[in-house]
Parts: C-alpha cells; sequence; structure tokens
C-alpha cells in the first residue's frame, strides 16, 4: 500500500472487497478520533463507487481512499486513476447542492496534483464533485491548457458514464498506478499553509519543495536546530542570520525551529516573533482556525494557544522591560532588517511606553534582553533584502552595530551573502567582529513563493532598478509560465485576474502606501480593512481579497503572498526622461523625496508589491487626466512605456 492513502487497490481487488474490509482498513489508517458520520461517509463512498466501477472495462484502474494533499494540509476523499487519467473524486453524501465552496476544493486538489505532483505533471486531471441529493445537470469535458478539467457535478447516478466519456474524449497512455503515486511531492506552500501544515505536525520537508537547484529548507532548519543545541550544551550566546532572496522560505524556516521547540517545558523552548503585524494577525488566526477544525478546542482557546507560539515582537519588547530574561531561550525575529534604529525606538518607548531615559535601537535591546539568560541564549535573525519599507528601520547596520561595540562575546553564524547585494546598505564588515563564522547554509538562494518563476525577484530587482533590457531578458524566460501583463484599464485588470483563479486560488489587489492618486480611478489605498479577513474569507465574502474592492499596501502583504495580483501603479513612482523620479504625495500636491532613504523605502515598497504573486501578475497604470493637476498623463505615459520595454505585455481588452 503506498503511504501516501488510507486504502488502496487496484479496480479489481476493490471491486472483489466487502465494504466492511474496506472500511476497517481505512479506520486503522485513521489518526483521529473516528466519528460514526465518518464511517457512514466511507459505507457511502464505497457503495457508490462499488456499483458505478462495475461498468468499467477493461478494469486497469487503481482506487486510492484519502489521498493526501500535503500543500493543503488536506485528503482527497477518493483518487481514481483509469487509462492513464487521475479523476479526483469529492463526496458530499446528503448535500442536495453543489456548493461553490466544494467545487473549489474539490478544483484545489486537482491543481494542487498536477502542480506539486511529480507523476501527475503530463496527466489529465479531472475533478469531479458528488453531491448525491441534487439534482442531476449537464455537463461537459472541458480542459484548460495545463490538462486540468473544468469541475463536472453528479449526484452520482452517472458517475460510470462519466468516467467512459473522459477516457475516450482524451485517449492517454495508461501508468503505473502505484509508480504514479509515490513520485515526488514537491509543494511551494503560502506561508499560511506551510504554518498550518507544520503546526500539525508535518515535516518542513513534506510541505517544501526538495529539488538538486533548490536550496533544502531542511538542511538550513538542521543547521539552526544543531547551533541551538551547541549553544546550549556548551553555554554559548549565539546569534545567527539567515538571508534570502524573497519568497525563499525564511519565514518558514523561523516557523519550522519555533514549531519544533514550542513547549514551554522544552529545554530549548524557542519563541518566533515578528514586527509586522498583518503577517503576525493572520498566521495566529489561520493556526486557530485549522487547530479548532482539527480537534475538539475551541477557537478562543486555540487563538491563545498560537498567540504564545507566534508573537508580535513589541509585545515581547514590552514585556521585557520588567528587566528580567525571558522564558525562551532562543528567539526568532523575522524580518530583522525592520527592527528601528535607535532614534525610533527612544522616540517611541519615552512617548508611548513611559521610559525616559530608553536610548538604544531595537537590535540593542532585543540582544540585552536575549543576554540576561545566565547560560545561554540564541537570535535567529532572519534578514530580507531591499524589504526596509518604514521610516526609522535599522537595517542589518543596526544588528552588526551592537554586536560590534556592546556584545562581542556572542558568537555570530552568517553566509557569506549577508553582506552581498540587497541585503545591506554599503560600507558594513563583519571584520570588527570577533567570533563571526560562515555558514553557507544559512542562506536561501531561490523564491519558492512562485514555483512558476523562480527568476522572479531578479526580474522585480532590474524593473525597480531602471534596467529595462536585463528585465526583459527575464521576461522572455518567464511569459510561458508566469504571465507579466499592463494594461490602462482596471476593468479589464480585474476582469482578468478572475478568469485566472480556479479553485482555492487566491486573487487581490495591491498598490503603494502613498499612491494616493490612484483613488480617482477607485483605488482608495487610505481605506482600513482587516487583514484577516481580506486574506482568510472566503471567496463569496465581500471584505476579502478575492472581491477586489479593497486594496492592500506593503504594509499588509509583507511577507504574504496571493496567486494572482493586480498592482496599481502611481505617479509616486514615475519614469521621466530615462530614469525613476521618488515623489510623495501630501496634502494637495507632489512632492519629490530627496533623502537616499526616503527614495530606498519607495523602491522596496514597489518590490514587495510586485513579488507578492505566486502564478501571474497585471500592473495597471492608469491613462491620468490632463485636467487634474495632480495625475497630468504625462505623470504615467513614461511609466508605461518604460514598463513595456521591461517585457510586460499588453492586456487585450
Amino acid at each position: 500500500m503506498t503511504n501516501r492513502a488510507f486504502y488502496d487497490a487496484t479496480l479489481t481487488g476493490f471491486l472483489q472487497s466487502s465494504s466492511d474490509d474496506i472500511i476497517g482498513k481505512l479506520a486503522s489508517n485513521h489518526t483521529q478520533q473516528l466519528q460514526h458520520e465518518q464511517t457512514g461517509a466511507w459505507a457511502a463512498q464505497v457503495k457508490i463507487l462499488q456499483q458505478a466501477l462495475a461498468d468499467l472495462a477493461p478494469l486497469d484502474g487503481h482506487l486510492f481512499f484519502e489521498f493526501l494533499i500535503p500543500r493543503m494540509g488536506r485528503r482527497a476523499d477518493v483518487v481514481l486513476t483509469y487509462t492513464g487519467v487521475i479523476f479526483v473524486i469529492e463526496f458530499k453524501i446528503g448535500s442536495s447542492s453543489y456548493h461553490s465552496a466544494d467545487l473549489r476544493q474539490t478544483v484545489g486538489y486537482a491543481l494542487d496534483l498536477k502542480n506539486f505532483h511529480r507523476g501527475s505533471h503530463s496527466l489529465p486531471v479531472v475533478p469531479i464533485l458528488l453531491a448525491t441529493k441534487a439534482n442531476m445537470t449537464e455537463w461537459i469535458l472541458s480542459l484548460d491548457k495545463d490538462g486540468v478539467a473544468k469541475p463536472i457535478v453528479d449526484n452520482g447516478q452517472r458517475l460510470a458514464e462519466i468516467i467512459k466519456h473522459c477516457a475516450n474524449e482524451i485517449l492517454a497512455n495508461n501508468l503505473n498506478s502505484l509508480e504514479w503515486a509515490n513520485s515526488g511531492y514537491l509543494p511551494t506552500p503560502t506561508i499560511v499553509e506551510a504554518a498550518q501544515a507544520l503546526y500539525a505536525n508535518h515535516a518542513v520537508e513534506d510541505i517544501a519543495r526538495n529539488e538538486a537547484d533548490t536550496q533544502n529548507l531542511g538542511v538550513t532548519s538542521q543547521e539552526l536546530l544543531n547551533l541551538i543545541h551547541q549553544a546550549r550544551v556548551e553555554k554559548q550566546k549565539i546569534i545567527c542570520f539567515v538571508t534570502g532572496v524573497p519568497g525563499a522560505g525564511k519565514t518558514l524556516v523561523g516557523l519550522n525551529i519555533a514549531n519544533t521547540h514550542s513547549n514551554p517545558k522544552d529545554n530549548e523552548y524557542s519563541v518566533f516573533l515578528s514586527g509586522n503585524g498583518p503577517l503576525v494577525s493572520v498566521l495566529q488566526e489561520a493556526l486557530a482556525i485549522d487547530k479548532s477544525s482539527r480537534t475538539d478546542m475551541s477557537k478562543a482557546a486555540a487563538r491563545r494557544e498560537t498567540s504564545q507560539f507566534i508573537q508580535n515582537i513589541h509585545r515581547f519588547r514590552d514585556e521585557a522591560l520588567d528587566g528580567s530574561a525571558p522564558p525562551e531561550n532562543v528567539a526568532i525575529f523575522d524580518e530583522a532588517q525592520r527592527a528601528w534604529n535607535a532614534e525610533q525606538t527612544s522616540k517611541f518607548m519615552q512617548t508611548k511606553r513611559n521610559q525616559p531615559d530608553f536610548n538604544q535601537s531595537e537590535p540593542e535591546f532585543l540582544i540585552e534582553v536575549m543576554d540576561r539568560h545566565e547560560d545561554w541564549a540564541v537570535i535567529i535573525a532572519l534578514i530580507g533584502g531591499g524589504q526596509e519599507i518604514n521610516t526609522g528601520e535599522a537595517g542589518l547596520a543596526g544588528w552588526l552595530s551592537a554586536l560590534e561595540h556592546d556584545y562581542s562575546h556572542w558568537q555570530v553564524y552568517c553566509s557569506t551573502e549577508l553582506l552581498k547585494g540587497e541585503y545591506v546598505s554599503d560600507g558594513l564588515s563583519l571584520e570588527n567582529l570577533q567570533n563571526a563564522h560562515k555558514l553557507p547554509s544559512l542562506h536561501l538562494a531561490t523564491s519558492m513563493r512562485s514555483f512558476r518563476a523562480e527568476k522572479l525577484s531578479s526580474f522585480v530587482h532590474h524593473v525597480i532598478a531602471g534596467e529595462c533590457t536585463k528585465a526583459a531578458e527575464l521576461a522572455d524566460e518567464l511569459q510561458a509560465q508566469y504571465p507579466l501583463y499592463l494594461t490602462r484599464d482596471l476593468a479589464t485588470a480585474k476582469q482578468w485576474l478572475k478568469q485566472q483563479s480556479r479553485g482555492l486560488e487566491s486573487i487581490g489587489m495591491l498598490a503603494s502606501s502613498n499612491g494616493i492618486r490612484l483613488k480617482a480611478e477607485g483605488i482608495f489605498v487610505k481605506n482600513k480593512f482587516d487583514p484577516v479577513s481580506w486574506f482568510l474569507h472566503p471567496h463569496d465574502d465581500i471584505r476579502s481579497c478575492h472581491f477586489l474592492e479593497d486594496v492592500a499596501t506593503e504594509f499588509d502583504v509583507q511577507g504574504l503572498e496571493l496567486d494572482w495580483c493586480l498592482v496599481g501603479w502611481d505617479a509616486d513612482y514615475r519614469y521621466i526622461d530615462q530614469q525613476f523620479e521618488h515623489w510623495r504625495f501630501k496634502g494637495t500636491k507632489w512632492q519629490k523625496r530627496n533623502k537616499g532613504q526616503d527614495k530606498r523605502y519607495l523602491e522596496n515598497a514597489y518590490r514587495v508589491l510586485l513579488t507578492r504573486a505566486r502564478q501571474g501578475m497585471v500592473i495597471f497604470v492608469p491613462e491620468g487626466n490632463d485636467g487634474d493637476s495632480t495625475r497630468p498623463k504625462s505623470y504615467y505615459q513614461q511609466t508605461y512605456q518604460y514598463l513595456l520595454k521591461c517585457g510586460f505585455q499588453t492586456l487585450p481588452a
């Protein structure tokens, strides 16, 4: 039996087995307490399938019950391989309707197999939703260009007819079903999916890609776990800097470490900390929803538990003001380059936390807090390149300065990439650190965010830098698998986005927080919304990202991702006379940004926006209006032409 399913058998073997025998094998592999309704559902499924599949000829297929879909953390009810076609069959026993949420779930399983299951890459996949008390409806076989069919719905009475028709129409080559089932599964989960899977005790290797050309997240995680253990055994203070391109899995590595040592009684107890409010809120709620759905725990109790596993860094900092050592010996700081500098931290602590004598940067204070442990401590600082987007963010320099001047007894571990490219400002060096050690595995070089476009981050870097020729070269490689479109019409952009989304795939509208004049086009970046609702609520909820009504800015989406994105491009970052100009809209007019730091924040804002989409994006550049002095056509025209030169294609109306 394959370990991918609770039960599998050839079609002949399945038809010759009794229902009790099949259910007994299913129950023996089920890991949770079985409810009577679950065994009843299996019995109904077995009855429908044995009646329908007995009419098939030849009987050369294979059935898999409760087939594991690791990225989604769920199991498909039944997967049938028949004459080279993969049928994903989802049952809704007793349902009288074909609910849209059930359809999306069924298609989601099919897409997951097609995209991430090695054996399914080149095979046709047909999702079928069976609602056993629903009326029969018309159905047709319609394959999308990737070989995944549009979902077919039925009440089970025509299942044999559907399978026969699809097999005859598609005429695929036969396959070895067990080899197919056990072929590699190489998922690229969203950070929400990954966190849920880790929290449900899946190994990081099960939910992240593991290819020869990709740094294995398991290797990086194990290196960090070894260093934590070394620090405890040898009574050391260690700080590890983990770098990586956008979407490479830095946050996933951090969550994996925190999850491995999440028990307060663990002698290597760890906590995951982030100053990214939306990310913390979304992850805490997503984990609570998932935990309560898998167990008898209430959502409120699950929230209390998940809020200890993932914490807002400001809460951690405030609790440390009493001068005591924290309960955790290991602190994992996500987006550590965004920690506040001394001016920003001191101002906040003096005015908001009644600490009149506070005069430290956030990195200084956080290292000092962990240094209170008498025996050992570990800090894991996750560093993203080009991600500083807010006033007062210290960057890597804040951490290195603190280590050099006040905490030279700490051991420093990092890769050689730490001082290269976008991770740091010029002039930084490790030479003044007495205990610096280089470990190549502490850098994650390949983006996992987009399984279709591993070169996306490099492409975006060239776009932001004004290097259209280099960007265009990469765009040629990307376009086949990762659509890059450009339009002047917002309605056309929204319509295209909605057409791309299948199953549970997410879509959303993004724009710069200073894209104020997009308001004239119906994109209001100052509108406040709940990130939890925007990211987690279902497709038919008007508060969700899928409705394309509320726009998210770089502050809302940093660290998170969507499948398909619409990015509004305003005149704050405008291309004029062969170079980008940096502007800020204040009051009633545009003001030029002159400080290098302010310019970098704006560039990074667009870098964040352009690296959120996993599967493709469309950029909307307004036409402008010469009757409005704040958005004349000249502010937008050259930007539009520049993006065309970068390789974006015009979206057909």
